[in-house]
């Protein structure tokens, strides 16, 4: 071969051995060193976790009336990183398309780009739901944060109104519109409105630091359980929430969903059975709608069971779920009447309805056949004197005829007899001056003055003066009780000296029918054991009795005529007499009195008299509740709001020939007898409760179209 020939094929040997040399070295690249990047960049599927919230459980009366439960919401989420990451994939995406936003570094401004998920969402999701009718707002501030403190793991909730025909016209088009989601979510529903709110109380949703932190690691979204933040829902919150569910969905490389790979539905939380009565609930809040502003309290005296707890004005629960509008918040925010305060647990002046637990002192420590003679004031030092009040006197009295006729001297000096540490423990025992510990929240203890926490806390480590005493024993100066407080012990007095608990839950359920918690009765305190005799408890009993059966009784408006009842009125001052609410108007009662079955505590803001106004009101309440007794169903229906006033309650006139056939002479407690500088330092009594719990506002839709940032 010649040497020219040699040399060409010595020359393509060596080109073809560079070539391979350079495929070996470029496949190298390709399969060993960029092996990882290129199999990240093969279209492939993956799964994207969606944690459902759990069901919560009913909350019913003790007769299965369903008061809370839940209805299906049908709703259109946005999931914001899954669309962020669609309209990426389906659009020419630049630089231009990142939001430039200035933020300071070091104290130095920078500019820090970032994604414009409002832009993105308004004008590429939006427009597009619009063409199926759903696309009505935008949110441009609310998905800006919203974006900003959860990023991809919680669902933005664009509409929660969604009728089923929407729901099931966007849920044929859902591969149609990555990251945006339609679901079904229970949410809240109170059927009776109103009815038995402060009771029940309300949900909100659930905010970012409910969170766990396991959920943050992992790539799924999160939909939280509502809340309970006011009522039975905040403090059976734990029994009430079922256990979560989980839903696996499978997705492609453009982020659409393809098929679901696991799913464990959510399981419902523990139904709670209250131990009120819904009939009767309805009747007594119908009956308290003729005043302002007040409460009322029904037990029954053999278990301590709260058969009805009212308070006006009121809220409407259905308000706040899924969440309430800043419109309908600054409306009940603006109310001075505060709709929101159960004042069923609140502290007021308890006016002469304290002469039931002084009486109860002198009794258990031998007063029982103690006698005064009433002159129309009683004199502590030589110029202070505190008026009965009538001013002329009642004469000589007993125990029972001081109950009938409300005379305040005589529980004055009886107070002054037993000493200032001897009523302390007396009133202690009896529940007053601490909490009930019925399960509701925002209860206040009320207060006692002469006890350790009055010299502490009320003052300024004084001891109680003779004239300060008196006036404990009829309801004035720091003391301070609440309508429950007061129909408990208007309770142990009917049923013979057991005070019982007040229980407003009666029993748990869980899901599968079995009973989790049975509240049975607890006796806190037995008086006969703590040295009240049978006999001196009678002497009780009677006063309380003639006051509502005797001529000269300040009780007689609650009188009724096949039933006989036990009843004690008060008429309290709140300070000057040019204060808005001068007076708080009271009455307490029990009935029948030989085999009591009601307790009943109604207290009114502004009533001038306990026995015109509270004492009428009782007995509506009364007539109501043998009613049902007797066999009356009243139709239970959706109730609405009642924003309350602040006009004095002069007299609650009674249907005509309601009243019995007797003469009505004495008007009781005018409110009128205890000196206003004697009541300065004791004006600050009503307490509005320090647990507060803001709701969840809705998002705010933009009022301007056009708006983008």
């Amino acid at each position: 071969m010649e040497p020219r020939y040699r040399f060409r094929l010595f020359l393509l040997t060596i080109m073809v051995l560079l070539g391979c040399g350079v495929l070996l070295s470029r496949l190298h690249e390709f399969q060993i060193e960029k092996r990882s990047m290129f199999i990240a960049n093969v279209p492939t599927t993956h799964s994207v976790t969606v944690r459902e919230p759990g069901v919560r459980g009913i909350i019913q009366d003790r007769n299965g009336v369903i008061l809370a439960r839940n209805r299906r919401s049908y709703e259109v989420v946005f999931n914001l990183e899954d669309i962020y990451q669609s309209y990426r994939q389906q659009n020419d995406f630049t630089e231009a398309d990142l939001l430039e936003e200035k933020v300071q570094v070091g104290g130095m401004p920078k500019i820090k780009k970032k994604k414009d998920i409002v832009r993105i969402v308004n004008e590429w999701v939006v427009p597009r739901l619009e063409t199926h009718g759903l696309g009505k707002k935008r949110f441009t501030r609310a998905l800006k944060t919203h974006y900003e403190t959860h990023r991809g793991l919680v669902p933005f909730p664009y509409r929660t109104d969604l009728t089923y025909d929407e729901f099931a016209q966007l849920a044929e088009r859902s591969l149609d519109f990555p990251g945006v989601q339609v679901t079904v979510v229970p949410r809240r529903v109170y059927p009776y409105g109103t009815l038995a709110c402060h009771l029940l109380g309300q949900v909100k949703q659930w905010e970012k630091g409910d969170i766990p932190e396991e959920y943050r690691k992992s790539r799924m979204h999160y939909q939280g359980e509502d809340q309970g933040i006011s009522g039975v829902e905040y403090t059976m919150d734990a029994q009430l929430r079922g256990k979560e569910g989980r839903q696996i969905f499978i997705r492609n490389e453009k982020n659409k969903i393809i098929g679901v790979e696991d799913y464990s539905p959510p399981q419902q939380g523990a139904a709670i059975e209250l131990t009120i009565d819904a009939r009767m609930q309805y009747v007594v809040e119908n009956f308290l709608r003729r005043i302002g502003r007040g409460s009322a309290v029904v037990m029954d005296p053999s278990t301590g069971e709260v058969l009805a707890m009212a308070s006006l004005p009121n809220f409407d629960p259905n308000d706040f779920v899924p969440s309430i509008t800043l419109k309908k918040f600054k409306a009940y925010n603006d109310n001075k009447a505060n709709p929101f305060l159960n004042r069923a647990l609140n502290t007021y002046f308890p006016g002469s309805t304290f002469k039931l637990p002084t009486a109860i002192a002198g009794c258990i420590h031998g007063k029982t056949n103690s006698h005064h003679r009433c002159v129309g004031y009683s004199s502590y030092g030589k110029n202070l004197k505190i008026r009965c009040w009538k001013t002329e006197g009642h004469g000589t009295l007993g125990l029972s005829e001081a109950l009938q006729r409300s005379c305040n001297p005589y529980f004055m000096d009886m107070a002054n007899d037993l000493g200032s540490r001897t009523m302390a423990d007396t009133f202690n025992l009896l529940g007053l001056g601490r909490k009930t510990g019925i399960k509701l929240p925002s209860e206040q203890p009320g207060m006692v003055p002469g006890t350790k926490t009055w010299i502490r806390e009320k003052s300024n480590g004084k001891a109680i003066t003779p004239a300060q005493l008196g006036m404990v024993s009829i309801g004035q100066f720091h003391s301070g009780a609440s309508p429950l407080q007061m129909c408990a012990i208007t309770a142990t007095i009917a049923n013979g000296g057991k005070y019982y608990q007040p229980r407003i839950v009666r029993r748990v359920i869980n899901s599968q029918g079995q009973v989790e918690a049975d509240n049975i009765p607890i006796v806190k305190v037995d008086l006969l054991k703590e040295g009240l005799k049978k006999k001196s408890l009678s002497v009780i009993q009677k006063g309380m009795w003639m006051a509502v059966n005797q001529k000269g009784g300040t009780a007689q408006r609650t009188a009724l005529k096949d039933i006989h009842v036990a009843a004690k009125t008060g008429t309290a001052q709140t300070g000057q007499p040019d204060h808005r609410d001068k007076n708080i108007a009271w009455t307490v009662s029990y009935a029948p009195y030989e085999k009591p079955k009601f307790a009943v505590a109604v207290m009114v803001e502004n009533g001038r008299s306990g026995g015109k106004v509270a004492g009428a009101l009782t007995h509506l309440i009364l007539r109501g509740l043998f009613a049902i007794d007797n066999g009356f169903q009243p139709r239970i229906t959706k109730m609405g709001l009642y924003k309350g006033h602040f006009k004095a309650i002069e007299e609650i006139l009674l249907p005509e020939g309601d009243l019995l056939a007797l003469d009505i002479d004495d008007i009781g407690e005018t409110g009128n007898e205890i000196d206003p500088i004697l009541l300065e330092e004791g004006q600050a009594i009503r307490v509005t409760p320090k647990r507060i719990i803001l709701p969840s506002i809705a998002p705010q839709a933009d009022t301007s179209e056009g708006t983008t940032q």
